[in-house]
């Protein structure tokens, strides 16, 4: 009897390690590596990918681990996409326009000159089809994105020299993000995509002209104000900049549904918060801006009324040649045209009336 028990007992052990050997496995510690487009320095936007970690390391309880690396750590900084795609890492952070030469629906999934502010991007992604339709476009290159942030409304810029009028614009080496800088070369001026981390010596030494990146926050920890005096709004080719977590397919669709469901939720997270950093710092920091001697300007009436018109035109063109392009801002711009009579009426007349007022 007790040899038999023995064996029963030696039996049902063995049952139940087999049952719990796959559990166990599928709960061994992932470990991924994110590569950043952007300069660790800059605690908001490299940021959002340290929050996205923390928050599925806490989520998972370790189990789940995302180092991040500043651009040129692992690949430069506008290599993220090529290096998701290939797999050579499962994650990246960064700005969709950059890749506008790839296909110019990259910026669409971003921002585009006179599109959506930050509450209508976000509200087109996740509400509307913008999600749908950008993922559709992201399975020619091997990634699922997920919304990585917003900075809200940009600046202009900083120029060397003020912007009296559209002329002033003509031959400017203007170090612009991405798709815009079609805009401002129809306008006559000559975009230079440069990263983060080179612009200052860039301004510095007169390899440009006038530089944006994007806002008081983030423009006063990169010195941008010592080099080029003149600060322009506003960024009408960023009214609300979304980034993104680019993630391998393959990777992704490896993960556990539970896990899954942790990249999303941290994701969401991350969108959230970096929007609410800016919005918060912004306005001490374009405090101290204006104390140190920075003098703000608005874009002088023609140039905003050329750039909205070429825009248009731009649009219009890449429509009759790129199906894709074709396909997302269609949707793009319809949703933009209806959140544009909503807020005219809530926001903007919200808006326009406190801002008059003695706070």
């Amino acid at each position: 009897m007790e040899r038999r028990s023995f064996i029963q007992q030696a039996g049902l052990a063995g049952v139940l390690a087999a049952g719990v050997a796959p559990a166990v496995h599928a709960q061994a510690a992932i470990r991924w590596r994110l590569a950043s487009s952007f300069p660790r320095s800059l605690d908001t936007i490299f940021g959002a990918a340290e929050v996205l970690a923390k928050k599925v390391h806490d989520m998972s309880g370790g189990k789940f681990q995302i180092s991040t690396h500043a651009g040129g750590e692992l690949m430069p900084p506008f290599g993220v996409v090529d290096g998701v795609q290939n797999g050579t890492v499962e994650i990246a952070h960064t700005a969709p326009y950059y890749f506008f030469g790839k296909d110019e629906t990259f910026a669409l999934g971003c921002a585009i000159p006179f599109g959506l502010n930050s509450r209508q991007m976000t509200a087109w992604m996740i509400e509307g089809n913008g999600l749908k339709l950008m993922r559709e476009f992201y399975k020619n290159y091997n990634i699922i994105n997920f919304l990585g942030g917003n900075t809200g409304a940009q600046m202009g810029g900083w120029f060397r020299k003020e912007i009296k009028s559209l002329a002033d614009i003509k031959g400017l080496k203007f170090r612009i993000g991405g798709f815009a800088g079609k805009v401002i070369e129809r306008m006559g001026g000559v975009p230079q995509n440069i990263p983060g981390g080179e612009i200052y010596q860039s301004l510095e030494k007169g390899t440009i002209d006038a530089a944006e990146w994007v806002g008081p926050y983030d423009d006063l920890k990169l010195g941008f104000n010592k080099v080029a005096p003149n600060y322009y709004y506003p960024g009408w080719w960023e009214g609300g900049p979304q980034l993104d977590f680019y993630i391998n397919t393959k990777s992704y669709e490896g993960l556990s549904a539970e896990n899954k469901a942790i990249v999303e939720a941290a994701a969401s997270h991350a969108h959230v918060d970096m929007q609410a950093k800016y919005d918060a710092r912004n306005p001490g920091a374009l405090r101290q801006l204006v104390g140190s001697g920075t003098k703000l300007f608005r874009f002088p009436k023609d140039t905003m009324e050329a750039a909205f018109k070429e825009s248009m035109a731009l649009y219009s063109e890449l429509s009759a040649k790129n199906p894709h392009w074709k396909k997302v801002y269609e949707d793009f711009a319809a949703f933009r045209r209806d959140q544009n009579l909503w807020f005219r009426f809530t926001e903007a007349g919200f808006d326009d009336f406190m801002q008059a007022q003695k706070l």
